[in-house]
């Protein structure tokens, strides 16, 4: 099985019709709620890996074979993709990553968000006392935090990893030196983001070279980002914090055209990286882990869940508008909090224990009672001995993003978000790789009403993420490790993978395909062209506003049992590998 899906992973990214035709004769049913074209999960006994893109899982697949562990293939599979899917995330992002010690029994979370120069005010992104139009902030060094993911690859390294720091460079290296296949993800987001990366040079010679945008099938080589990965092998992420390449970064920052940033030579030198402790919430009889804040992924996941905890889902089934609805609203219950409670809690008091009382999520999920949509969602009051007095916070936040899931064979797992933001982050290019618009996830307004808002910006503060990179415990292991890309759409994204895997019973490859149906502050989304549209009647019946589109998920998971199961969601160009 490891090798069918390998070959229909492949074939689908080349674009071919077998893929789709042997998926369809495998593709498992749920009740009436089809999970079409979905194929079989990857098995395997030793170990296993899942990431956005072939390469990426096949350098991380050498390095797992080899004997690494779950932090040595990361390094191999984050500096992979940052080269073949560039638009999703890379050395110029951050990153949150979730870790399962087997030897020692315990959960942490490492902390790779980038943070605000020291410049950054509340009205960062505010023009003549008004916000900033979405893009007009995006594009440029303004929007650019420090970035930490080459610092969490070196801490990662440091605490977990087995074989030497360089080894890990080699398929990066090759892909960079001697140039790799443009995917058909990739062409078409280049495609869609030509206006925008035509403004800078270094990006336009690069994604548009003489005037046209990169196709798919076309050789791409990228000599700048070879000379960086030589400087981070040979050196760790000294020079990306303050050295040659800190140089290189600081200059593109505040020389862009236009927009430029603030961001300095001591900025990169004050950044962090750092640890925090799992936030888990319960779940029927298993425990949901996941990334505090400044994530809001674990508290608004547990809250959902915790909210539904007193509602038999396995009864209704996936194609119960019922279950829908309790979902939905469940969800929308927990963005309202989270948008008035969470950010950065270096700077910012978070009441993360009282959100997650079980107490409270009763008496949240105890306003799901009835058989319409809510007509009103408002935050709750969770008990805190810190005042709650914030205004409400709805940053604009754009579905990029990239998500690892890995197992190794001494047991160790990992699930780790990454990314740049938006498409293309920032556009600016610096060395070899594009910078973030991490800023742009501050509120671009400061007070509202007289009340400020929790995720304004501020000098190294890090902005509020809906990452969510999710290790499922039962009895004291990891039993499904997951995550997903996709803006605050993720958290619904992997919320519901939750419930269809525990409530539904589906595999880890169904969980991953099945078609989305999401609410986050009262539309309820559904996934066009796909079984879900089915709910859009019921749903309307029982008071919400429907919207049929696209969801652009990337849900890959993990399954820990008797063996492992591994699943990509095949709107991606996901593989799962294993041994």
């Amino acid at each position: 099985m490891r090798a069918l899906l390998i070959s229909l992973a492949l074939a689908a990214w080349a674009g071919g019709s077998e893929a789709q035709q042997a998926a369809d004769a495998v593709a498992p049913e749920v009740g009436a709620f089809e999970v079409a074209g979905a194929a079989a999960p990857v098995t395997a006994e030793e170990w296993m890996i899942v990431t956005a893109h072939p390469l990426a899982s096949q350098a991380g697949a050498r390095v797992l074979g080899q004997g690494g562990t779950a932090a040595d293939a990361m390094i191999a599979a984050q500096l992979v993709l940052g080269l073949v899917e560039p638009q999703s995330s890379g050395l110029g992002g951050g990153a949150f990553l979730v870790w399962w010690d087997a030897k020692a029994g315990a959960l942490t979370t490492l902390d790779g968000r980038e943070t605000a120069p020291q410049r950054a005010t509340p009205t960062l992104f505010q023009k003549d006392g008004a916000p900033m139009d979405f893009f007009e902030a995006v594009v440029g060094g303004r929007s650019v935090g420090v970035p930490g993911t080459p610092m969490l690859l070196g801490e990662a390294h440091a605490r977990w990893g087995r074989l030497g720091w360089a080894d890990l460079f080699t398929e990066a290296q090759d892909h960079a030196t001697n140039g790799f296949e443009v995917s058909p993800r990739m062409a078409a987001s280049i495609a869609a983001n030509a206006d925008t990366l035509d403004r800078f040079t270094a990006t336009r010679d690069y994604f548009l070279p003489g005037g046209r945008a990169l196709g798919a099938g076309d050789t791409l080589r990228n000599p700048a980002y070879a000379e960086t990965l030589a400087q981070f092998a040979a050196e760790g992420p000294a020079p990306f914090y303050t050295g040659d390449i800190a140089r290189k970064i600081t200059r593109a920052v505040q020389s862009a055209r236009g927009n430029p940033g603030t961001l300095s030579l001591l900025d990169l030198a004050l950044y962090q990286v750092k640890e925090r402790a799992a936030v888990c919430a319960p779940y029927r009889d298993h425990e949901v882990c996941g990334m505090g804040p400044p994530s809001s992924g674990a508290i608004a996941v547990g809250q959902t869940l915790g909210a539904l905890g007193a509602y038999d889902l396995a009864a209704l089934g996936p194609e119960s508008a019922e279950a829908r609805r309790l979902i939905g609203d469940a969800s929308r219950l927990a963005f309202a909090d989270r948008g008035r409670y969470v950010a950065d809690p270096d700077f910012v008091p978070v009441p993360a224990k009282g959100l997650l009382d079980p107490a409270y999520l009763a008496a949240r999920g105890a306003l799901l009672n009835g058989g319409a949509a809510l007509s009103e969602v408002q935050p709750g009051t969770p008990e805190f001995d810190h005042a709650l007095n914030w205004a409400d916070n709805l940053p604009i936040e754009m579905p990029s993003t990239s998500h690892i899931s890995i197992v190794d064979g001494y047991g160790n797992a990992l699930s780790m978000t990454t990314t740049i933001e938006n498409a293309f982050g920032s556009r600016v290019m610096a060395a070899g790789f594009l910078l973030n618009n991490e800023l742009t996830d501050f509120s671009f307004a400061s007070v509202d009403g007289g009340l400020p808002i929790a995720n304004a910006a501020a000098p190294g503060k890090r902005p509020r993420s809906s990452m969510a990179p999710t290790i499922v415990m039962q009895d004291g292991a990891p039993r499904l490790v997951i995550g997903s890309p996709g803006g605050s759409r993720i958290i619904p994204y992997v919320t519901n993978a939750i419930i269809a895997y525990l409530d539904w019973g589906m595999d880890v490859q169904a969980i991953t395909t099945m078609p989305h149906a999401i609410n986050r502050f009262g539309t309820y989304d559904l996934e066009e062209g796909t079984s879900a549209e089915a709910l859009a009647g019921p749903l309307r019946d029982m008071g919400f506003d429907v919207e049929l589109r696209g969801l652009n998920s990337g849900l890959h998971a993990i399954a820990i049992g008797d063996g492992l199961q591994g699943g990509a969601d095949p709107r991606r160009e996901g593989l799962a590998i294993g041994e």
